[in-house]
């Protein structure tokens, strides 16, 4: 038996997807712990490209089980069509798709509100994607949000939604000016989600603890990366949840005794989308080159990501913050045409020298970065599945990066595909 838990070891974006893709086919269920429908996941098969947005990687395999746990936010509109996109496609969606009773819905005020508290802010915006995550994640902790079991009993769903509604008519209309919600179009509206819906809503935790009892085979996929972790992230520059590996036992109900491993990803440079600091952003002409050749977009926003080299000051924190047992390093092919690449080994602070990530949004936004040059290697890594045949300066790259964090790298990604991987360790 295996619980292995992939997080995002930076600001997200790390290529989480196409490594759950591959752990996929060892597994019995795969499990979303946090997140909403802001973050994508892009697999590629056989040329194929799937974007996913709330339903786990694992779905493109037959014969696996897949969750979406109480520690989602869930847009229903937007779940059932994800679901119809793929049964277009041909992939199979029906009894293998679990969703949460306890997990929250992504109300339509919910983007109302996100979209005004942004145009507020100005030019001090988060850079949100206006799609209703953090005031649907603000409601859950303020106890007014609207769960998913509600849609199952509409005499309740009614009477949360009035109570909802008064407050934040109100809100929305003398506030960010905007028109007010009204109670039976969205009543309506979100009891015909439920009838698409019912068939789909359980008990996760009790499905993935059974699983896990029987000595099942089960991955846990986050979205986005520590670096937006809401209490360990670049606050207030993160997202609302936490998608670090301790997400993953509140977000699906799985005690931390019956997690096995925990496998950072790590994109062999770092990118981040939106504001906030970013010590190791290239601003020149080789951040436009990482980005076209990376194609650094947003799946979700087609946003162009921040490109820059890789810090092992953000890299340090998410080791040991995860509690990381093993590295998927991603997206090296895309450093084959850098003639010197650098890595981040410090910080400068108004001359002293920080080793350590700094919990502090204003000193971090003046760090900067202390390199150490490396040499590249001037060769395509494109498709290779075998370690020895990286080209040398590619692999003391690895080594320096192994040395550097204390934890191996167990598999590296070198192209889109599936196949285009090399695995030094499983992971089941």
């Amino acid at each position: 038996m295996s619980s292995v838990i992939i997080v995002g070891s930076q600001w997200g974006d790390e290529g989480k997807g196409k490594i759950v893709d591959f752990l996929s086919e060892k597994a019995d269920a795969v499990a979303r712990y946090q997140g909403g429908h802001n973050a994508g996941h892009t697999v590629v098969i056989n040329d194929e490209k799937f974007i996913l947005h709330l339903i786990p990687s694992g779905i493109l395999y037959k014969g696996k089980i897949c969750l979406i746990g109480n520690g989602v936010v869930v847009d229903p509109a937007a779940l059932i069509e994800e679901i119809n996109g793929l049964r277009k496609r041909g992939v199979e969606v029906g009894k293998n798709l679990f969703l949460s009773k306890n997990a929250h819905l992504i109300m339509p005020y919910h983007m109302a509100i996100e979209k005004g508290k942004e145009r507020l802010r100005g030019i001090k915006m988060l850079g949100t994607t206006g799609r209703g995550i953090g005031p649907a994640y603000a409601d859950k902790t303020a106890r007014t949000g609207i769960r998913v079991a509600d849609l199952l009993q509409p005499q309740v769903f009614r009477e949360n939604l009035k109570a909802n509604l008064f407050d934040i008519n109100f809100l929305l209309e003398n506030l960010y000016k905007v028109s007010p919600f009204n109670i039976e179009d969205i009543y309506n509206e979100y009891m015909g989600y439920a009838e698409k819906l019912s068939g789909y809503i359980g008990d996760t935790d009790i499905i993935i603890n059974k699983m896990i009892s029987e000595n099942k085979n089960v991955l846990f996929e986050g979205a986005q990366g520590t670096l937006l972790d809401i209490d360990h992230g670049t606050y207030p520059y993160v997202t609302s949840s936490n998608p670090i590996a301790g997400g993953a036992c509140t977000g699906l109900g799985v005690g931390p005794t019956k997690i096995s491993k925990v496998l950072g990803v790590v994109k062999a440079y770092t990118t981040r989308v939106g504001s906030g600091p970013f010590p190791t952003e290239i601003t020149d002409s080789l951040g436009d080159k990482l980005r076209e050749r990376g194609g650094e977009y947003g799946a979700t926003t087609g946003r162009p990501r921040r490109c820059g080299w890789l810090d092992m000051v953000i890299l340090r924190h998410s080791a040991r913050i995860n509690g990381l047992t093993g590295i998927a390093l991603t997206k090296l092919d895309i450093l084959d045409a850098i003639d010197v690449i650098k890595i981040c080994t410090s910080y400068k602070y108004k001359g002293k020298t920080l080793e350590e990530f700094p919990k502090e949004i204003n000193i971090l936004e003046e760090c900067e970065p202390v390199y150490e040059e490396v040499n590249g290697w001037s060769t395509s890594t494109i498709g290779i599945k075998d370690f020895k045949r990286l080209p040398k300066a590619a692999k003391a790259y690895i080594k320096k990066i192994e040395k550097m964090l204390g934890v191996k790298v167990q598999i590296i990604s070198t192209g889109q595909r599936r196949d285009e991987l090399i695995q030094l360790k499983g992971q089941f």
